[in-house]
């Protein structure tokens, strides 16, 4: 055994799930050695994980600074998935690792996880648009372009990859930052195997009875197949435990886009979809004020839904294929998710609505 200790977050998420079913199964003795521990809130999640080699640590939420910050001083690499838009729990687990660090013989870790809302313009409010054809690469100055963002236009993932980065330079850490665009595909974890969101909009529409886009037809994302994503955490995370000598801090920022869509091409997707199971009356999507879609996908937050739903955010994966990342997955396999994951929500929201009714099966 390495003896060294990995903590794990969002463990019972989607992106987490799938992580640790990665790592458990990796071919990299080096990690199948690591003794991993994940953060949960619930005494039966935490005897789920124990029953699978994991050693649960029961907390409140990620606002309990202190109880992170413990808690990673107790770990050599923490690999945070559980949530992006939370600037103080990024912090106190780096400043845990960095006192883990002072009394270590061997070099510790932290992978954080972020999405390309970050680089999203604004092309219905217009209030931030890329020139036409702007394709970021994770080779290019990515922490000054997110500086310079956050000067005008706070957005909470993006103060946390700020956050990551100078956290990690003042105390001598090694960060490495996943920024995902959409995510797609059935997960491998044992609890949440959905992402957010296309099943968001698949949920919306539903209830809706029609699918659903924002604004006109301009957002463009790129999108990856979870299975080749948890390909790069397990490249990133077997080449850090080696020592090898790979960008951190603000040359450590890994886009993992594979491939690329509209999102009218979605909600068209998703309307076809809908349209066979029998769940709409027509296939062809509707246009929403970004009012409307802020209220539907994110609580009233129309940022969230311009940046998450409507923008411009293309990526080049330059870094992380110099890695030796190689996603497999195909735009056959992106639209046929579509209709699996429709076929996935359609059925839980007609068993929700059948036990709201007193139906059982």
């Amino acid at each position: 055994m390495s003896g060294r200790k990995l903590l794990l977050t969002g463990a019972t998420g989607y992106i987490g799930g799938s992580v640790l079913a990665r790592l458990q199964a990796s071919s990299n003795s080096a990690i199948r050695e690591l003794s991993i521990s994940a953060l949960v809130r619930k005494q039966s999640e935490a005897d789920v994980l124990r029953g699978m080699g994991v050693s649960p640590i029961l907390f409140r939420d990620f606002d309990h600074s202190e109880l992170l910050k413990k808690v990673a001083s107790e770990h050599d690499i923490v690999i945070h998935t559980a949530v992006s838009y939370h600037p103080g729990s990024a912090k106190a687990l780096i400043l845990g690792l960095a006192e883990r660090q002072r009394t270590s013989t061997q070099a510790v870790h932290y992978i954080h996880t972020s999405g390309t809302s970050n680089l999203g313009d604004y092309p219905i409010t217009k209030k931030y648009l890329h020139p036409e054809g702007r394709i970021f690469s994770d080779k290019e100055e990515i922490y000054p372009y997110l500086k310079e963002r956050e000067s005008f236009e706070p957005y909470l993932q993006r103060t946390s990859d700020v956050a990551v980065v100078e956290t990690g330079e003042e105390t001598g850490m090694k960060t490495y930052i996943l920024m995902c665009p959409t995510i797609y595909g059935v997960g491998s974890g044992a609890f949440n195997k959905l992402s957010i969101q296309v099943p968001l909009m698949m949920r919306k529409a539903i209830e809706s009875g029609v699918a659903q886009y924002a604004g006109e037809d301009s957002g463009v994302w790129d999108h990856v197949h979870i299975d080749d994503l948890v390909d790069l955490y397990e490249i990133v995370l077997g080449k850090a435990l080696a020592g090898e000598a790979i960008g951190f801090g603000r040359q450590g920022f890994y886009f993992n886009g594979a491939g690329r869509h509209s999102w009218l091409e979605v909600a068209q997707g998703i309307g076809q979809a809908g349209y066979e199971a029998g769940a709409f009356t027509t296939p062809t999507p509707v246009s929403i004020t970004l009012k409307e879609a802020g209220e539907k996908w994110h609580g009233g937050d129309a940022q969230l839904a311009e940046l998450g739903f409507a923008s411009r955010s293309m990526t080049s994966s330059d870094r992380s294929r110099d890695l030796g990342w190689k996603p497999t997955k195909t735009e056959e396999d992106w639209n046929r998710s579509i209709e699996e994951e429709f076929q996935i929500v359609y059925q839980e929201s007609k068993r929700s609505r059948d036990q709201k009714s007193g139906f059982s099966y």
